[in-house]
């Protein structure tokens, strides 16, 4: 059976990007067609200055978000990369396979390394090396399938060529993932900022619309969303990238084609409005199950718990194994 793993990182509060992007499709295909792992990868939240009471937070609240999004227990396995050991254990062992080089062309480390040098910061080894323990997240569990954003597809090649060439050194240990997309909406953009994406650690502001933000915000939020010159409603994400997003969240809130919508406006306050609407529907289910959630968290604690045990009993022979085969002497029984 086909095995998928893909994270949110608790850096922020999520985002509609978040969801459109990726977590909608994990409830509703995803977990359904295979044996599908969802991490909050909170080790990759470390890589920069943070505030561990926030960490801690918004790492319960994205395992809150995901349960009520849909994601079934019985289904699919959901937990904390902290919380199984084998995440950090293999880390160490792809460290010793990937290079230097490597991870200095990362696009993600050259951007977020030079915004802490430009802050006058320092630039955590961490921030350097975690592609390696996003390989680690992923191999660990012999993973088929890797839905990603357009963002994150390097990522998935470093993966890729990392488990090559641990196999071709040390004898076959890894499967050899494939990153996957979403048709429609595999990168929301920002409502202010339509060229950059909707990030969910961005700062609070007009251009990122949250799970949790009331309707009110959410429609205030939309209402104000940049638009283009020219008062024609067009699907052209280069030279329309406003109205394009507008447009691809609609579509994505209703399993629609954005280039088709297109031809159903003639303004943008009414498309506006539309989008404002559906995007406002689409998050009332979540937010209902979020507030019955957080009203009995005990249940999330026993599911973050059950499956960083069912977690753990999938990663820890593939990480045995590959102990193993880079020349480490097994533990003895005593």
């Amino acid at each position: 059976m086909t095995r998928i793993f893909s994270g949110v990182k608790p850096t922020g509060h999520l985002t509609l990007g978040n969801y459109l992007g990726a977590v909608r499709r994990w409830a509703d295909v995803d977990q359904h067609r295979a044996e599908a792992l969802f991490c909050i990868v909170d080790l990759h939240a470390l890589t920069v200055d943070h505030d561990p009471g926030r960490v801690r937070r918004l790492s319960r609240q994205a395992a809150t978000l995901l349960l009520a999004s849909g994601l079934d227990p019985e289904l699919c396995t959901v937990f904390v990369q902290s919380h199984v050991d084998e995440h950090a254990r293999l880390s160490y062992l792809l460290e010793c396979v990937a290079t230097d080089g490597e991870m200095r062309r990362m696009i993600q480390y050259k951007e977020k390394a030079a915004l802490e040098r430009k802050r006058g910061g320092s630039v955590r080894l961490s921030l350097l090396t975690y592609p390696v323990l996003m390989a680690a997240d992923i191999l660990a569990y012999g993973t088929d399938e890797v839905p990603v954003g357009d963002d994150q597809t390097q990522h998935v090649e470093l993966t890729r060529d990392l488990a090559v060439r641990f196999n071709q050194r040390y004898g076959h240990t890894f499967v050899v993932p494939r990153a996957t997309r979403p048709e429609v909406a595999a990168r929301v953009m920002n409502l202010q900022e339509p060229t950059s994406k909707m990030g969910k650690s961005d700062d609070v502001g007009p251009g990122v619309v949250y799970l949790l933000d009331e309707p009110d915000t959410v429609r205030k939020k939309i209402m104000r969303a940049v638009t283009d010159s020219g008062q024609d409603v067009a699907y052209d994400p280069e030279e329309r990238p406003g109205v394009s997003n507008l447009l691809e969240i609609l579509a994505a809130c209703e399993g629609s084609d954005p280039a088709a919508l297109s031809e159903a406006y003639t303004s943008y306050g009414a498309l506006k409005k539309d989008t404002a609407d559906a995007v406002v529907e689409l998050l009332r289910p979540v937010q209902d199950r979020h507030k019955q959630l957080c009203a009995d968290p005990s249940s999330v604690e026993g599911v973050l718990r059950e499956g960083a045990r069912r977690a753990r009993a999938m990663a820890r022979p593939t990480v045995d194994s590959a102990y193993e085969a880079i020349g480490l002497l097994a533990p003895s029984d005593g």
